[in-house]
């Protein structure tokens, strides 16, 4: 019957496996179990209280009729500021800049609007689950440069070479790493970008973790290697995870003026604009400085103590070795001894003991599993406790 049929698109496309794991946790939660869930991508911490009040305000003040589709002038023009003044961007005008109704979206409608079918599309693993699916909706291919721990989770210009072909269209970076926790380096990402202008082909940059570092560490935006760089990086990120505003569904873009045009014009199309109300709370988070510094790193000095406990935690249990991330507020502990899959040691953890981890499968990384740190201190020791028994059983 073929209304009951289904488009190419809807069945290629997977479901997201991170929020599968985190709806699954809170449904047993709901019915009762103890359940350590570590599961979540999101701070669990609310918003700073002045964003709440300036998007109350405007909510108050009829602040609920259609924005402009690629967002507040008010706000392009700050995101602009902060990209020249504390990403070192050389020249970003507002007209580079599009807001969006969530980072997920501004990534998508940065491969969307510059690729095609045919392309091909570099993504390094582990990658955060979302990269491969926008691809194919795109009707691009995905490429795959794995980088294990054994090279901290990072991909060389040697590798990334090795994958060009006549139809490269793009490389996604992703620093910090959502699942690793790892960051490139100046010298790092800069040789990556030389691979890219020396090939032509585009970078989107997503940058959503860019505040949360730890161990001194600098983040570095790839649009900040000269002109070059800057006419080829599409540089994603948002609120969601900086201001814990992960339900308030606000992106950012940052591309050179034809493609954030082409990005416009598409969530014109789509979703109009991100809600009116909700940008007058991401205002304000650009309007105090010193007062949305403080919120971040109030909530840094939580993460970094969590972030060491569960470190140390994972790695004494025999037959689990840790990288020490430096950023964002994940693990991805290697747990490929035990010789199960990541889907069957994350799904036994969860039967078995209540402890909820999305499998290193869900980010092209078979033999890892993934840890958020944000969530409570005695969750995080008593799910470490719960761990550590399930692996002494294999012993």
């Amino acid at each position: 019957m073929k209304t009951n049929s289904l488009s190419t698109w809807a069945l290629n496309v997977s479901p997201s496996p991170t929020l599968a794991v985190d709806a699954k946790a809170k449904a047993l939660k709901a019915a009762g179990e103890d359940v350590c869930g570590f599961g979540a991508g999101e701070p669990d911490f609310d918003t700073p209280e002045f964003i709440k009040e300036a998007c109350a305000k405007a909510l108050a003040d009829g602040k609920t009729k259609y924005a402009p589709a690629a967002g507040l002038p008010a706000l392009r023009e700050l995101l602009a500021k902060k990209y020249v003044e504390e990403n070192g961007i050389a020249e970003v005008r507002p007209a580079q800049v599009v807001v969006s109704p969530g980072g997920k979206y501004s990534c998508y409608l940065a491969i969307l609007a510059t690729c095609s079918p045919g392309d091909e599309v570099i993504v390094p693993a582990p990658y955060w689950v979302s990269y491969p699916e926008m691809v194919k909706l795109a009707g691009a291919e995905p490429k795959f440069i794995f980088a294990g721990d054994d090279q901290g989770f990072k991909i060389t210009p040697d590798q990334l070479r090795a994958k060009v072909t006549p139809n490269t269209r793009m490389l996604v970076l992703n620093s910090p790493s959502n699942p690793t926790g790892a960051i490139y380096s100046k010298e790092e990402m800069q040789a990556l970008v030389e691979v890219a202008i020396e090939h032509d082909f585009y970078v989107m940059s997503d940058e959503i973790y860019e505040y949360l570092l730890y161990d001194g560490v600098t983040h570095h935006s790839p649009a900040s290697f000269g002109p070059e760089a800057a006419e080829r990086v599409i540089t994603v990120a948002g609120f969601s995870k900086t201001y814990s505003m992960t339900g308030w569904r606000l992106g950012t873009l940052v591309a050179n003026e034809t493609v954030a045009k082409a990005v416009a014009d598409l969530q014109s199309q789509t979703t109009s604009n991100a809600t009116t109300f909700a940008q007058y709370g991401a205002l304000a988070a650009l309007e105090r400085p010193e007062e949305s510094r403080a919120a971040v790193r109030e909530m840094l000095v939580h993460f970094d103590r969590r972030r060491l406990n569960l470190l140390e935690g994972l790695n004494s249990i025999e037959g689990v070795t840790c990288e020490r991330a430096e950023a964002a507020f994940y693990l991805f502990p290697n747990v490929s001894s035990f010789g199960l899959s990541s889907d069957e040691f994350s799904t036994r953890l969860l039967e078995e003991t209540k402890v909820a981890v999305v499998p290193g499968h869900a980010f092209g990384a078979e033999g890892y599993v993934r840890l958020s740190y944000a969530t409570a201190d005695e969750v995080i020791q008593k799910g470490l406790e719960r761990v550590s028994s399930f692996c002494q059983s294999f012993n």
